[in-house]
């Protein structure tokens, strides 16, 4: 294992989640850090996105990645062996991460000198999307094996994401997914949305995503 930081949080403090958010946001822009919240279902695909992106640009940025789960390190871990400086955060139970847990992960990682920090939310498409973690980016990863009727079922998290990556293009052929329908159905909620189809294991697609966080880093001051 790593020897990065691993430490738990056993419940929300009651502060007003949008003025830690935002002066969490103000706190990164001082220091040119980028955070980028990314959230999913659980084996969506979404650590081996992370592990590509970062062994894609290391050499070009330094990385830091925020892990939150109930209870495993095994995500840290693989970010960690990527190239990025990583902590990882335990909920303890918790479905989400809001402001103030985000802040508490930020202090821990100590990201002064970092470009771009990933927060990988917990697994799940309902309750993360109802807070504002002070990410100045939110993006969501779909994997083709959960279906494209998945807007259908959870419109929240699809509305409100500035991105999707719709992941694991590479197995579509076994899958009843149709990639024009999802579109059709995402747009629908969200007309502003880019969708972002690619597969960590062939490389399909990642380029264009390593252009739109290169076009946001650069912009982030």
């Amino acid at each position: 294992m790593g020897e990065f930081k691993v430490f738990t949080i056993k419940k929300n403090i009651n502060e007003d989640n949008k003025k830690v958010a935002d002066e969490t946001r103000e706190y990164l822009k001082s220091h040119n850090t980028y955070l980028i919240n990314v959230m999913s279902s659980p084996g969506s695909g979404k650590t081996s996105t992370l592990v590509a992106t970062i062994e894609a640009l290391k050499n070009e940025m330094n990385i830091g990645v925020i892990e939150a789960d109930v209870d495993s390190d095994v995500d840290a871990e693989a970010v960690e062996n990527a190239g990025a400086r990583a902590v990882q955060m335990h909920t303890g139970g918790l479905c989400h991460l809001d402001a103030t847990m985000t802040r508490a992960g930020i202090d821990q990682l100590e990201v002064e000198d970092l470009d771009l920090v990933f927060l990988e939310n917990i697994g799940n498409l309902i309750c993360p999307v109802g807070y504002d973690t002070g990410a100045m980016k939110n993006i969501a990863v779909l994997s083709v094996p959960e279906g494209d009727d998945k807007p259908l079922k959870y419109p929240k998290i699809f509305g409100k994401v500035d991105v999707l990556i719709v992941s694991k293009i590479d197995v579509m052929e076994h899958f009843d997914f149709e990639m024009e329908r999802l579109k059709e159905r995402v747009l629908k909620l969200n007309k502003d949305i880019k969708i972002i189809p690619i597969s960590s294991k062939t490389g399909e697609g990642v380029e264009a995503w390593l252009n739109w966080i290169k076009e946001q880093v650069k912009g982030r001051s």
